[in-house]
């Protein structure tokens, strides 16, 4: 044996020298070239140029020596603390919605031999998507110097993903927090599919499902609405086909995430016995501590997407707050009104319901603006969750379509309805003939076009993604797995003991 490694060894090197020095190759000497000459050192800045880069800290613009033809170097380098800091609290509150905020909340929701199904998928996903992103998806979406549907591998397994601000996208945060920012939106959005599916899913399925889904929905898509070059990135892409807005997610988290969850559910079929027998929720107390997180959660989700500690967050934490607060109110008062009780569901249901659809909306609307996508967002989506599935007949567990899809897409109507320069000065950047303060301004149009868009890849794509991944692992136990539960059958635990 040890002979067989000697001659394998000295044919290796034979052949490596045999590459590197081809026969008769003839000698050639390069001129050499003229030394270049070195950049000229940029000079240390005078006291007003320093007090300039402290303005640009303070209201969030960019400082003088980050311009092209800048002769100083800045006394600030790098990141700016303040605005790195609310960036990174934000992004652990947005994986906050997700671990634990959104298991709890739809863990609650089903029968208690599934609750830990649920838990494993959205740790699953999480896991799953932060691997996706760390070596080409965040590259994908936000790459830039590509095309306007897809990003390139520029940033590919996080090459230049440094803690120097990308200021592509921000002046101030770090690129590095920003990415990971950007991360947990990318984890949330599939784990809100799993609402639809609930009960009956494989978690082999739900694994191989999303994988696939995040590359053919969420990154192009993401990049068409928030990359620099994106096709529907109307606020800060000058070239941009549709000019379309989207502050914090409505068509790239709630629609796509909506739409696909109903196709899933359809093609997926009912839970056995639905409509039979019973499926209530296990535990509404789960739920209600699920939908707080998530509430508190979506302050980073919706005042984060201003990317600084500034006064489009600020306009953002309240529009928020006033959406979701008002939502909660009238979708368990029309409960009241229609059922006789208002349930803790339905407060549940509308706080989220609210929250949804203000989330595209909440740094470009006026508080006037939230508050009546709160009273909208109560009514709307508790009709199609009520009225809408039982028309149909369709088996969406935990109403992530009459939520998520009905609410996004009315929250991206309502967007460009709603918005107004006052809110926020950029919108007059590069659509100043798209926003007149009106409720039927051109921008609605736009927002039509995005919706169109969202709606038809999100379908298609589902549609394909559902029909490999049955051919490859199926998409649903066996039944008696099913009636058994997923927590014990496929993660050999149960939730509850006694």
């Amino acid at each position: 044996m040890k002979k067989i490694f000697i001659i394998l060894g000295l044919a290796a090197a034979l052949f490596q020298t045999s590459v590197n020095t081809p026969a008769q190759a003839p000698v050639v000497t390069a001129p050499v070239a003229e030394a270049a000459a070195p950049a000229p050192a940029k000079a240390d800045p005078n006291d007003q140029q320093r007090i300039s880069d402290l303005e640009a800290y303070v209201n969030n613009t960019a400082r003088g020596s980050d311009a092209v033809d800048s002769k100083v170097v800045s006394k600030i380098s790098g990141a700016g603390p303040g605005h790195n800091g609310f960036q990174m609290v934000c992004a652990a509150l947005v994986l906050f919605m997700t671990l634990p905020g959104l298991f709890l909340f739809y863990g609650g929701l089903v029968r208690k031999k599934n609750i830990l199904s649920v838990v494993a998928q959205c740790f699953g996903i999480a896991g799953l998507v932060t691997i996706l992103w760390f070596l080409y998806g965040y590259s994908f979406v936000f790459g830039d110097g590509a095309g306007s549907i897809f990003g390139n591998l520029k940033f590919a397994l996080f090459e230049g993903v440094d803690s120097n601000p990308n200021t592509n996208y921000s002046y101030w945060v770090s690129h590095n927090v920003f990415s990971i920012y950007q991360l947990m939106f990318a984890i949330i959005t599939p784990a809100l599919i799993i609402g639809a599916v609930a009960e009956r899913m494989k978690f082999s399925a739900i694994m191989v499902f999303v994988g696939l889904w995040m590359v053919i929905v969420y990154f192009p898509l993401a990049h068409m609405v928030w990359g620099i070059n994106g096709l529907m990135n109307g606020v800060w892409n000058a070239d941009a086909d549709i000019k379309a807005i989207d502050f914090a997610g409505g068509t790239v988290v709630h629609m796509s995430s909506g739409w696909s969850a109903l196709i899933l559910c359809i093609i997926l079929g009912k839970r056995l016995g639905f409509g039979k027998e019973p499926m209530q929720p296990h535990s509404m107390t789960l739920c209600a501590i699920g939908t707080g997180m998530l509430w508190v959660g979506w302050y980073g989700f919706n005042a984060g997407s201003a990317v600084a500690a500034d006064g489009i967050a600020a306009n953002a934490f309240t529009t928020t707050t006033i959406a979701a607060a008002v939502a909660s109110f009238v979708w368990a008062m029309a409960e009241y009104v229609l059922r006789g009780k208002p349930s803790i569901l339905g407060f549940c249901s509308g706080a989220v319901a609210g929250l949804v659809v203000v989330t595209p909306a909440c740094g470009f609307i006026t508080p006037g603006g939230s508050f009546i996508i709160g009273i909208l967002a109560g009514i709307v989506p508790f009709f199609a969750c009520w009225k809408l599935k039982a028309m149909f007949g369709y088996d969406d567990a935990l109403d992530t379509f009459g939520v998520h899809a009905v609410g996004g897409t009315m929250g991206a109507l309502l967007t460009g309805m709603l918005a107004r320069n006052s809110a926020n000065a950029n919108l007059a950047t590069n659509l100043k003939n798209y926003v007149t303060d009106s409720l039927f301004q051109p921008l609605v149009v736009e927002q039509i076009k995005a919706i169109v868009i969202t709606i038809v890849l999100s379908i298609v794509a589902t549609v394909i993604i559902a029909l490999i991944t049955k051919a490859f692992v199926g998409l649903r136990p066996d039944e008696d797995v099913e009636t058994v539960g997923l927590d014990l059958a496929e993660h050999g635990e149960e939730g509850y003991h006694g």
